[in-house]
């Protein structure tokens, strides 16, 4: 828009109306434009930490998601964030909190369940017995 509306000799205040920018903002972009073309626009590259997780930990993060724990040799059944990050921690050598864990899988469109304990028994009777307990305590 900035780039068609000079073309069209509009002068920075006037562009910085159309596109709701500052008029400074204005005349960088155009200057950057002029000096680099069209690859002096590209936003430069960000400063910060970079990020742990690369593309193999979010490979083995999906791998160990879709597959059960006790599958992979572990005591448990269910995958829960702490034990996702401590599994991948042991596997990648890279430690992320459980936050980290629960992002990595969002950005995937996964979403951890909370485990649905049922309480069951190889009893026959158990059933008989349990509907015996709950009459008793509504009485």
């Amino acid at each position: 828009m900035i780039l068609l509306s000079a073309e069209q000799a509009l002068k920075a205040p006037q562009i910085a109306l159309i596109v709701r920018e500052s008029e400074r903002t204005i005349q960088r972009w155009l200057k950057r434009y002029q000096a680099e073309g069209i690859n002096g626009l590209q936003d430069a590259p960000k400063s910060g930490k970079p990020s742990k997780v690369s593309l193999s930990y979010r490979q083995q993060l999906l791998s160990s998601v879709r597959q059960r724990p006790r599958n992979l040799g572990l005591e448990f059944s269910l995958w829960t964030l702490a034990r996702l990050a401590d599994y991948l921690a042991e596997q990648t050598g890279v430690r992320l909190s459980q936050e980290g864990v629960r992002l990595q899988l969002k950005a995937m469109e996964i979403v951890l369940s909370r485990p649905q304990h049922k309480i069951s028994s190889p009893d026959p009777d158990y059933l008989v017995k349990k509907r015996r307990l709950k009459t008793r305590e509504t009485s």
